[in-house]
């Protein structure tokens, strides 16, 4: 039956080319944006977690920074610990030189004096940032090195410490007094030891042969902690640098996780963009046949 009222075939094909722009608009959004879920509406339970991934991944981007920061501060301590072992290497052979019967001492002294002056602006010259890792009292210095998330959603911080020791086998040149100056009387340097004095403050004009060879030995510990203090902040250094690589990798394999949840699979977009293009134009025909068909009525009264 044929209705003037009602056509049935003309709401069909209108429902079919509703249903053919809808995927339409949504496949050109899939496409202009890059993302087959962009919002919570397209997949709540994708989209929450590309959220948090995300989230996690910014994050990880201020560790890298952090790491950045920590690795300045412990190359800077490096640096200053292995000019350092040069001054009292120096100092060492200064030593050897003065042990010389007819040696002037007082002339070494004179030497040996700028290099301990030396040793003073090294120490107060390694600052980064306001931190000094080779002038500073017993304690701990942190780098933040990693952001985590565990298994029940709980997030935490993770540091990377070094421990400052101020004694005279410690791993820092000078100490520090609470307002932030170098303390010259502690330290590997600074601390006294025996008659001889520490290598900071000794002074070799007057001494005999013996103290002299006190002097030695006592250059030779100091040499030795600063040896080792030097190749505790080049593993340190060491550490920093693979953990910043880690942390490098680990924000790409959250950025390419993201991306398999979310992101638009363009050769399949464009496919489907091209078969909607043609559906649509199909029903528009439908519709434009089913809306003429009415107009077939009026021949039936003519």
């Amino acid at each position: 039956m044929t209705s003037i009222n009602t056509n049935s075939s003309a709401m069909a094909a209108l429902q079919t080319l509703r249903a053919v722009n809808q995927g339409l608009n949504q496949t050109q959004n899939h496409v202009s944006s890059g993302y087959r879920v962009e919002k919570a509406s397209d997949n709540a339970a994708y989209w929450s977690i590309a959220t948090t991934m995300r989230s996690d991944n910014k994050a990880l981007s201020a560790v890298s920074d952090a790491l950045g920061v920590g690795a300045a501060k412990v190359d800077t301590a490096y640096t200053a610990m292995d000019s350092a072992i040069d001054v009292v290497s120096d100092i060492k052979a200064k030593l050897v030189a003065a042990t010389e019967n007819g040696v002037d001492k007082a002339k070494v002294q004179e030497e040996i004096g700028q290099l301990q002056q030396q040793l003073l602006s090294i120490a107060q010259s390694a600052s980064f940032n306001g931190e000094n890792w080779v002038a500073g009292a017993t304690g701990t210095k942190s780098v933040v090195s990693s952001f985590v998330r565990d298994g029940s959603n709980a997030v935490s911080i993770k540091t990377t410490d070094y421990a400052l020791s101020s004694g005279s086998l410690g791993n820092v040149l000078f100490g520090m007094t609470t307002a932030g100056a170098v303390e010259t009387s502690t330290g590997i340097l600074g601390t006294s030891s025996g008659a001889t004095g520490s290598i900071y403050a000794m002074s070799i004009t007057n001494f005999t042969a013996g103290q002299i060879q006190s002097a030695l030995t006592n250059v030779e510990a100091a040499l030795k902690a600063m040896t080792s203090a030097g190749a505790a902040l080049g593993s340190l250094s060491k550490r920093i640098d693979s953990q910043d690589d880690f942390v490098n990798a680990l924000s790409d394999s959250i950025d390419s996780g993201v991306g398999r949840l979310v992101d638009a699979n363009m050769e399949e977009e464009s496919s489907k963009l091209s078969a909607l293009q043609t559906q649509q134009q199909l029903a528009i025909q439908s519709l434009s046949i089913a809306n003429s068909s009415s107009q077939n009525i009026l021949s039936l009264f003519r």
